[in-house]
């Protein structure tokens, strides 16, 4: 069978040469890693992929290398092996520090090791230690994946190249690193310097040998086409299957994207596969939803991205996506429109809240966007915190779409903070970038119980603005609950384990654990638009799909990786081992490590050097004086007590050429925030290039006088707020101080510029609406008075019982214990 392959436009580079600033040789030969090669058998919606690691020893001594790298977030890796030396060695599959302490053993035994860990669900790292000189050590990890439903019609194969540079917020912990990255552990990031490689500099040879074949057999199912997005050709091989490679010399700089068109299928289907023991087996139920839709009033805040990462190209395709969703909005709609680097801005004119979709507004909006530049850092928790401000009307359909490229190191802390926020908010994300950060983007979108579109060109913007349009309108049907007759399903095993909303023409595909039996059928049953009952059943077909289980394991582990982010209960880190070990599907508390028997060193202290990755494509590089390391720069240190605010206190001047310490940032610093916006420390990466083209705004929109800005409650404007959303707030101050590091002078700034500027804020916004003798406001009014008296000259004994008593009513007032008991970072654990 031929199938038409489609390649996307390639964009224009300039030449580089072969050789330039940046190049890291070794008069020793050149990086440890020299082959990647990827090998993907398509079989319907999953897809089978083995990735293959060469290592080679450029040095006169035993080397251990490190490399960070990607795959696809919702891949469950399966297995790992290391060739060496004519030797096979098979991965075990080990909680996270049993296999650290097995791996460092062996290393100093003079043992050849590999270890494989995950710390994101799209960035792992890998290390191969006691390599001898000369000599080649091939690693191997097998995956399995399903293909995302974009559409009804439309599967996508997306295979991530390179991990690209991610901002880094919060506090520098000074405490012994991580990781053997660029960047320096926050209290933001805790693990940041495991997740930052240092960066290649354009002009350096091409490093690493990529190959890339994905055979494709549609099993059944009626392919029509096929678009890469990379140069590919296809091969006619036996029967059925396609073959697409990748052409040679291509860079690993950006994700590799083939999308699949199939003929629309059924509305329903339910398939179960049983296991080889016959007691318990996993189901997967796709639902296809159809019906008409009834428009309701919504709610909309759009938060748009525009820090220095979003550069060129994104930031061109980020205003438009904005601008073409702000047009589609109708007068009996609110919105606002908030962009965000270090600060927040919003249209002029507009107001601080919501407003109706009118032409004059929209135009607002729309003039707005088309002024956007790409600066700053990527503070992204305040404008989305803010945002769930806005959102606060139950009677409305209430919709946060984020554009971003979601470069960011603090996933965890962002999902942390807005899990109850999101409640009754369907969050929409839309990733821009040839290397986004799908895991984070995904990982928001299923909290808030919505979708993530991914966009990798501007080609590629105005199919997926249509998919947009679809999923920030109305639902075809809400509050879905699953009804199973026959079957009996596994409780707390579905995932994703809410179910969210039915959106027009896009696939709602639930899996899960059942017991007994493969018999029986499911119905999805919900509210319609119209408010009537909707519901959908789908009959059972039982096949011996073996990838099912690890793709099932592989998604209930992300979420409950995501509830232990978010606090989630004691014994919630036992249960994500256990299924992580029974399924035999790596996560973040487990590591694939493989041990050789044989002793090849005497040294036991191998050369370590960790790869340098690809500049990712459509990214300049950072600027000369860093040399080969990333361009994420670490934040500035606490100002002392009594200085500045953090955001604007002098960052520290760049090191010396050729490297980049983790204290290193871009002179300059970040712009001072606006009065309404707090960060903590805040970080700009260098310009990538300048802009090109802007948004069109509408000719049918029109300039008119703006109307008074509306009291606050009033329509258009936030309600009135309760004791529940001033307890959001100090529960996400509390949780900030609990991570600060046990240092008199940190504290200090800490409390002067962190706490008692929010309980000011906190108190004057309670005034308007509590009277004075309310106790909570009176225990806030009482540790903002004393707070007032800290100083840089304050003794330790007095600052630290103000910390203590700080921690104390603020885990009062919100009830919780002051000093709960922690949890063990997975990423630091060695027993």
């Amino acid at each position: 069978m031929t199938v038409r392959i489609l390649p996307l436009p390639e964009p224009e580079t300039p030449p580089t040469p072969e050789g330039g600033l940046g190049a890291l040789t070794t008069d020793r030969g050149n990086l440890p890693l020299d082959s990647v090669g990827v090998h993907a058998s398509i079989a319907g919606l999953a897809a089978a992929v083995e990735v293959v690691q060469g290592f080679r020893n450029p040095f006169d001594v035993p080397l251990e290398a490190t490399y960070v790298f990607p795959l696809p977030d919702r891949a469950a890796v399966t297995a790992l092996r290391m060739e060496a030396d004519d030797r096979v060695i098979e991965g075990t599959l080990k909680e996270r520090g049993q296999a650290r302490q097995d791996y460092s053993a062996a290393i100093a035994a003079g043992k050849r090791a590999a270890i494989a860990e995950e710390d994101r669900p799209d960035v792992f790292t890998m290390q191969v230690g006691n390599i001898l000189p000369g000599e080649r050590v091939t690693v191997r990890l097998a995956l399995t994946q399903p293909l995302p439903h974009e559409s009804s019609s439309t599967a996508t194969f997306r295979f991530p190249l390179v991990v690209a540079p991610r901002y880094i917020p919060g506090i520098p912990l000074g405490e012994e690193a991580a990781g053997a990255g660029v960047a320096e552990d926050t209290d933001a990031v805790p693990d940041a310097s495991r997740i930052s490689p240092p960066v290649l500099l354009p002009g350096f040879p091409n490093p690493v040998r990529l190959s890339m074949a994905v055979d494709i057999d549609p099993s059944g199912l009626p392919l029509t086409e096929i678009h890469s997005a990379l140069h590919v050709v296809a091969e006619d091989s036996e029967g059925e299957c396609t073959t697409v490679r990748l052409r040679p010399g291509e860079r690993l700089d950006r994700d590799f994207v083939l999308r699949l068109g199939f003929a629309p299928q059924e509305s329903a289907a339910l398939s179960l596969v049983p296991d080889e023991t016959g007691d318990e087996g996993t189901f997967s139920l796709t639902v296809l939803p159809s019906g008409d839709v009834r428009p309701r009033p919504r709610d909309v805040v759009l938060v748009l991205d525009r820090s220095g990462s979003m550069h060129g190209w994104k930031m061109v395709a980020a205003r438009r996506a904005a601008a073409r969703i702000a047009d589609t909005l109708r007068d009996e709609d609110r919105f606002a429109v908030l962009s965000f680097d270090t600060v927040i801005e919003r249209p002029r004119d507009l107001g601080s809240g919501l407003v109706p979709g009118t032409d004059r507004n929209r135009f607002r909006a729309v003039e707005h966007l088309a002024a956007l530049a790409a600066r700053g850092g990527t503070e992204m928790l305040t404008p989305l915190d803010e945002a769930c401000t806005l959102l606060a009307d139950p009677g409305r359909d209430r919709v946060l779409v984020l554009i971003t490229d979601g470069q960011v190191g603090n996933e965890d802390q962002i999902l942390a903070h807005l899990a109850l926020r999101l409640r009754g908010v369907r969050v929409h994300t839309v990733g821009i970038d040839r290397a986004v950060n799908a895991g984070f983007l995904n990982r928001l979108a299923a909290i808030g119980e919505g979708r993530c579109e991914l966009v990798e060109s501007e080609d590629r913007l105005d199919e997926a603005m249509e998919q947009i349009h679809h999923r920030i309108g109305a639902p075809v049907a809400t509050g879905l609950t699953l009804h199973a007759d026959g079957l009996e399903i596994i409780p707390d095993s579905m995932a994703p384990a809410r179910l969210g909303a039915l959106f027009p023409g896009v696939p709602l595909v639930l899996t899960g654990r059942f017991r007994g039996a493969p018999q029986g059928s499911v119905t999805v049953q919900g509210a319609a638009s119209d408010g009537t009952a909707w519901r959908q059943q789908a009959t059972r077909t039982v096949t011996k799909n073996s990838a099912a289980t690890s793709i099932w394991a592989r998604a209930h582990l992300r979420d409950l990786e995501d509830r232990y982010a978010i606090g989630g209960p004691p014994d919630l880190e036992h249960r994500i081992i256990s299924t992580s070990l029974r399924f035999g599907v790596l996560c973040r508390f487990t590591a694939f490590v493989a041990v050789d028997s044989r002793v090849v060193s005497e040294s036991g202290a191998p050369h370590q050097v960790i790869q340098p990755v690809e500049t990712p494509d459509g990214w300049a590089a950072p600027a000369a004086a860093y040399g080969a390391a990333s361009p994420l720069m670490a934040p500035p240190p606490l100002p002392p007590a009594g200085g500045p605010p953090p955001s604007t206190f002098a960052p520290p001047a760049p090191g010396a050429p050729g490297s980049a310490p983790r204290s290193m940032r871009p002179a300059g610093g970040a712009p001072a925030p606006a009065p309404h916006v707090s960060p903590p420390a805040s970080r700009h990466r260098p310009a990538i290039f300048d802009d090109h083209d802007d948004c069109d705004v509408p000719d049918f929109l029109r300039d008119s006088a703006p109307p008074a800005t509306p009291p606050y409650g009033s329509p258009g404007q936030p309600p009135t707020p309760d004791l529940d959303t001033y307890k959001q707030e100090l529960a996400r101050l509390l949780d900030s101080l609990r991570r600060s590091p046990n240092d008199t002078d940190h504290r200090i700034g800490r409390l002067q510029h962190e706490v008692l500027p929010a309980l000011t804020s906190i108190t004057e916004r309670m005034r308007a609406h509590f009277t004075p003798d309310t106790e909570h406001l009176r225990i806030l009014d009482s540790l903002r008075h004393a707070l007032l008296r800290v100083t840089p000259q304050s003794p330790k004994h007095e600052v630290d019982a103000l910390w203590t008593r700080a921690l104390q009513t603020l885990a009062d007032f919100v009830g919780e214990p002051a000093n709960p008991p922690t949890r063990r970072p997975f990423w630091k654990r060695n027993t």
